[in-house]
């Protein structure tokens, strides 16, 4: 059976293209009396960057807090904070920001439409109603968020994406101007992000000629950017994130994002962190991946954390192996069916003490 899978139906691309958002939301208004929700990392919020938004009359701007991963129970505190606005649903939710602020638009226009926590929500396919109008402009490239059909959140027992046709951004904005701007840490943390993605997906068992043509495009901007130097850098890692996003949709992800879920879970770790500190430990795995990445650390002079599980409770040691082998897709896609042979508790437990 093959997939039928949904991808952004409308996309703009090019340096300069966010002064074009008032227009595309224009056509989106409904009536006078109605509203646009704008969700913005909260690092634009001392910056002159709100003048630039179209905000008008009677719309809402929240500052995101992006300082850890999106949670279930802030989702559900901005939903209701959105509803209690005019007792009406907004005419859509714009989302400005990194991959957090990406997966918690996504969330958040579903979560307004579907009754429940967004905790209730978090698996395959379980959102039944569709979202409200959602729009995608991310001011970091790497993680995909803007093209992917999740929106990875962590919730009480778990972390793991809200994953329907429904989540995916009904328009995309794609202005590299928006990332220049970028700290080199968070750049290189998402870019690796991306790269991370591709290499998994082309050494998967799920790969197939569609993933494959988009992650081989995105490994070589990739390349271009971390190892070359790229003139273009932000226009090609944008794209690249794209591509990247796209490869993921029609194949997945493996080792080191199941891993990294953990990390993230029961250390607090950030996603792109999480990915880099997972990835250097997986030689076995990804033995070229691992190599060339170390190269592309090397010449972004990054120093990853070490040591971050020396002391580590075991109780917590014991929830992040669950939230890792829960990712069940994961882990197929990179051992294939047999997975749980080849990836025993004793064995994810070995992986996290090396960290």
């Amino acid at each position: 059976m093959f997939r039928n899978f949904k991808v952004v139906p409308q996309i703009i691309f090019g340096k300069g293209s966010f002064a074009q958002l008032d227009d595309i939301l224009s056509n989106r208004r409904k009536h006078q009396k109605s509203f646009m929700v704008f969700l913005i990392d909260h690092a634009f919020e001392n910056t002159n960057f709100k003048s630039r938004v179209p905000l008008k009359k009677d719309d809402m701007l929240i500052w995101i807090n992006t300082d850890t991963e999106p949670k279930t129970y802030y989702i559900d505190r901005l939903v209701e904070e959105i509803k209690k606005h005019k007792n009406i649903l907004p005419d859509g939710i714009i989302g400005i920001g990194g991959g957090a602020t990406m997966d918690i638009s996504k969330a958040v226009s579903l979560m307004l439409t579907n009754p429940g926590s967004s905790a209730d929500y978090q698996g395959w396919d379980l959102i039944k109603n569709s979202a409200v109008y959602h729009v995608g402009i991310p001011t970091l490239s790497g993680t995909g968020a803007e093209a992917s059909r999740t929106a990875i959140l962590t919730g009480p027992e778990k972390k793991l994406g809200i994953n329907s046709d429904y989540t995916v951004f009904d328009q995309i904005v794609l202005d590299p101007e928006l990332t220049e701007g970028a700290p080199a840490d968070q750049r290189f943390y998402t870019g690796m992000d991306c790269y991370i993605h591709c290499v998994e997906a082309l050494t998967g068992t799920y790969l197939n000629t569609f993933s494959k043509a988009y992650g081989e495009k995105a490994m070589e901007l990739c390349q271009n950017v971390f190892l070359n130097n790229a003139k273009n850098a932000a226009d090609e890692l944008m794209i690249a994130s794209y591509f990247g996003g796209m490869s993921i949709a029609y194949s997945q992800v493996g080792v080191c994002h199941a891993l990294s879920y953990g990390l993230s879970f029961g250390l607090g770790i950030r996603h792109g962190i999480g990915n880099c500190i997972a990835f250097d430990y997986l030689e076995e795995f990804y033995p070229e991946g691992v190599a060339e990445f170390r190269k592309m650390q090397e010449i972004a002079k990054i120093e990853l954390p070490r040591g971050i599980t020396k002391n580590i409770d075991n109780n917590i040691l014991a929830k992040m192996i669950t939230v890792a082998l829960g990712l069940e897709p994961l882990w197929e896609n990179a051992l294939g069916k047999d997975w749980k042979k080849i990836m025993p508790k004793e064995r994810i437990k070995e992986l996290y003490l090396k960290m």
